[in-house]
This record gives C-alpha cells, structure tokens and sequence, in this order.
C-alpha cells in the first residue's frame, strides 16, 4: 500500500505540511523497499531515519503549539511520544528478525493510519488555533 498526499491533509502551515510529506514519504519508501526485495537493514535504515525525523518534527510542532499557548498541548505531545514509541518498537521488532512480510503490513497500516488519523484531526485542530491565534495577534 502507498500513501498519497493530497490537499485534504492540508493544515495551511507549510513548514508541518512539509514535514508531513516527508514522513509519509519515509512510510512509502519502506513497502517500496520491501516491494524491491532490498531487504531488512534497508527498512530498518528507513525506520531509524523515520523515527530520527519524527522527533524532529514533533519538536517544531510541539515549540509552535507553545509559542501559541496551544491548549491541547499536553494531549498532543502525548500522541507524539505514543508515535515514537510505536516507531522505536517496530524498529526493535524487525531487528528482532519478525517475518518480513508481517512486519511490512504492520508498519504500514500501524504508522500510516496514524499519521493520517493524527494530521487530519490533532494537526488540523492545532494549526487552526495557531492561525487563529496569528491573526488576533495581527489586527
């Protein structure tokens, strides 16, 4: 399976939306490397650079959501330590020698449907406030 991005996961912030890209381009380049038979320290190549990038990114989001007096802050950063957590421990589990296959279905749908999940909802409420909280801020 591969994850397409599209307008409707959009936040209108073009810093996260880029991150975003990124990191479902992280996902699509695993069941891609997989799909070549490039093999496991491929993906796990790909998963470390995944779980490197996610902290990134949830550092800026997290530094946007205080610069903003974000309420949900605590909530969000929660989800985002859930996230790198699943990452960490998908990571572990294929360099634990898990079926191939298995692990590929798993981390597509477990990280995929997440990211979307999360940037469609959590991303989508945060970036809205921020916006709104910009433009009190400029009038």
């Amino acid at each position: 399976m591969t994850y397409n991005w599209d307008s409707s996961l959009e936040t209108g912030n073009d810093v996260i939306d880029n991150q975003h890209k990124d990191m479902i381009s992280a996902i699509n380049k695993i069941t891609e490397a997989h799909r070549q038979g490039k093999g496991r320290e491929e993906i796990v190549k790909t998963m470390d650079f995944l779980s490197d990038y996610a902290v990134m990114h949830f550092s800026a989001e997290e530094k946007l959501m205080q610069n903003t007096k974000y309420p949900e802050f605590s909530t969000h950063k929660r989800y985002h330590e859930e996230f790198k957590k699943t990452v960490q421990n998908l990571t572990r589990k294929m360099v634990d020698d898990v079926t191939v296959d298995d692990y590929i279905n798993t981390v597509i749908f477990t990280l995929g449907d997440w990211l979307f999940s999360h940037i469609k909802g959590d991303d989508f409420r945060m970036a809205a406030f921020v916006k709104s909280t910009a433009n009190s801020n400029s009038g």
